[in-house]
């Protein structure tokens, strides 16, 4: 118990474990608007009923705070249905590595007359604007999303209030979902997941492709999924740290 401002305020034990009897509180808290869900939704709406907003970039490399985003693609999920698709190639103001070329095949000259980051903001926030945000890996698109908008230092605001912006807001990802509902199933990869579900990916590494596929995989897998948006984000986020022990275990067996 810590006093603040002539006020008893009842938080943790140093180890981090709440003091008794308000376990139940913070269960209700977390059940009522679990952490990471867009506050603007109703936690109990039925997510494939709302407006997505599908994400996916190709880059120069794997780190945000060095790399560039240099395509861009956002696929637009209504009710469902695909409502818009956007794509372009963005100039990331640096050369293209070879490494990543093998990866999307887009070379410097395809890039030298494309826009740069800033001049796209406004359409990128059009889009994203009162939209749930989506991406399959969702940590590394929302890593570049978030490290190019802080280079705008405060220029395009619209877009930095987009809940693809807000660092409270957890992304839906279906890669989560797919290491949770096919987890025996071998290969998590975008392609070799449309390949299982028969779905099309006919220009796989290239944005608004693999924007589009990625929508369909999560639709697909929606009958599987919870219904509430709320639920959905509680439990990704339960999933994605189960996961990720599970990784850390993995690669220190392979190092021992």
């Amino acid at each position: 118990m810590a006093r603040e401002a002539n006020r008893y305020v009842y938080d943790c034990f140093p180890t981090g474990r709440h003091y008794p009897g308000i376990s139940h509180l913070i269960a209700a808290r977390e059940k009522a608007h679990p952490e990471g869900a867009w506050r603007e939704i109703d936690v109990a709406s039925p997510w494939g009923d709302l407006s997505l907003a599908i994400i996916d970039f190709e880059t120069t490399g794997l780190e945000a705070s060095r790399d560039r985003v240099l395509e861009i693609g956002v696929v637009l999920f209504d009710r469902g249905q695909l409502s818009q698709r956007y794509n372009t190639l963005i100039n990331p103001g640096i050369p293209v590595p070879e490494e990543a070329k093998k990866v999307h095949g887009i070379t410097d000259e395809d890039l030298a007359d494309a826009p740069v980051f800033a001049e796209i903001a406004p359409k990128l926030s059009e889009l994203l604007q009162q939209r749930i945000p989506v991406a399959y890996n969702a940590g590394f698109d929302r890593g570049f999303l978030h490290a190019e908008v802080k280079r705008l230092e405060g220029a395009h605001a619209s877009l930095a209030t987009c809940p693809a912006c807000d660092a409270q807001v957890q992304w839906i990802d279906p890669l989560v979902w797919v290491r949770h509902l096919q987890k025996y199933e071998r290969g998590k990869k975008l392609t070799d997941v449309c390949a299982r579900l028969g779905i099309t990916l006919d220009n796989a590494h290239r944005a608004a492709s693999d924007a589009e596929a990625t929508g369909h995989v999560l639709y697909a897998l929606a009958p599987q999924m919870p219904k509430a948006y709320g639920e959905l984000i509680r439990l990704q986020r339960q999933y994605a740290k189960q996961q990720e022990v599970e990784m850390q275990r993995w690669r220190s067996q392979r190092k021992g």
